[in-house]
């Protein structure tokens, strides 16, 4: 049968989220989610607003939210385009600025969602190759910025964990586009910033930041990010986005997250030392440990039997990420190794627990 979609759509594989098992058991520390509930704050603003208006439209432009993220970030309320999650944002970036003869580039390897936002629009994609310490090279970026309409970067990167400086981040300035800062795990880095990255100079006014509650603010099962720019760009891409992109529950519940920086920076500060702790003892059963400024950690083993140790962490009903990108090695190579999102100490025990095992079945 002759397909009637587009050809972009025919062409592509689409992107596969992380595993979500239905049934009760698991140690998930597959998709970086914050192993601690949310702050009580929360559930009591989404059961005011369950018990409120729901019959009508929600605010289309989250005022009440966009007062509080402006407060905290030390930027006006026009500054911030709230999105049903963070991937909406990136959605509408690619939407509000690529046409289909234009290009986006991103560092690989990262988040390959970026590919499939640009196949969708039929935009190309090209990959600025990170090397083993997780750098680019600066000719390749120089070339690529000269061409390119959106340049995506995640900082902390993902499945990296490391970080760019400003000064690195404005070599992939595109020289007629802009440059997308995507800080999902931007909470979990040494010094996250408050703003200030919009504010300099070097990225002439054309940075725009996004921001999740998937990852520090334990709202992964509400879809509620959003993104930072200079007004004028998100008076453009305000006209892209869905009419009620944030519903009411999820509007409350984002506000009265960020309203309680206290519960948020807690539960980080258990995390990083559970990641740390994690980190220290992992080299002991044969892997390598990336320094991390995210909530989960990259690991490479000895071995190389990457796929053989997810699996059989799996069979014990232990989930994290086996990962492999092609093409992502100097001689065109495959590179892959897991990602293990920072859980709780009692999930990582269990972790720590069964890997002489583990190690052993595979070696």
């Amino acid at each position: 049968m002759t397909s009637i979609f587009r050809p972009a759509i025919d062409r592509m594989a689409g992107y596969t989220p992380g595993e979500q098992p239905q049934d009760d058991g698991w140690v998930k520390l597959n998709t970086n989610e914050n192993p601690y509930p949310p702050s009580p704050k929360v559930v009591e603003a989404i059961r005011r607003a369950a018990e409120g208006r729901l019959n009508v439209y929600p605010d289309p432009h989250a005022t009440g939210f966009r007062k509080v993220a402006a407060k905290l970030f030390n930027v006006d309320p026009e500054w911030i385009l709230p999105a049903n999650g963070s991937d909406e944002n990136l959605t509408v970036i690619t939407r509000s600025f690529c046409d289909a003869d234009d290009a986006i580039a991103y560092p690989y390897p990262s988040y390959v969602l970026y590919e499939s936002l640009a196949q969708i629009q039929g935009c190309s994609i090209v990959r600025l190759n990170l090397n083993s310490d997780w750098q680019w090279n600066s000719a390749d970026a120089e070339r690529l910025r000269q061409s390119v309409r959106v340049f995506y970067v995640p900082s902390p990167n993902s499945p990296t964990g490391n970080v760019w400086s400003a000064e690195q981040l404005s070599q992939l300035l595109p020289e007629r586009g802009i440059l997308v800062l995507d800080e999902a795990y931007g909470d979990f880095c040494r010094v996250p910033h408050r703003g200030e990255l919009l504010r300099n100079d070097l990225f002439d006014g054309r940075l725009i930041v996004t921001r999740t509650f998937s990852k520090s603010y334990s709202l992964a099962g509400i879809r509620f990010g959003f993104a930072m720019a200079h007004p004028d760009l998100i008076s453009g891409m305000t006209k892209v986005k869905d009419s009620y992109n944030c519903d009411t529950v999820a509007i409350a519940a984002a506000t009265a997250a960020l309203e309680d920086q206290d519960w948020m920076l807690q539960n980080r500060a258990k995390i990083l030392a559970t990641r740390d702790r994690l980190a220290a003892a992992l080299p002991a059963f044969g892997f390598r440990v990336d320094p991390s400024e995210a909530n989960f950690l990259w690991t490479t083993h000895a071995t190389g039997q990457h796929r053989e140790l997810y699996e059989q962490l799996k069979q014990r009903k232990i989930l994290i990420r086996y990962m492999k990108f092609p093409k992502a090695l100097p001689d065109g190579g495959s590179l892959d190794g897991l990602r293990i999102t920072i859980g709780t100490d009692a999930e990582i025990d269990r972790v720590l627990e069964v890997m002489t095992d583990v190690v052993q079945s595979v070696s």
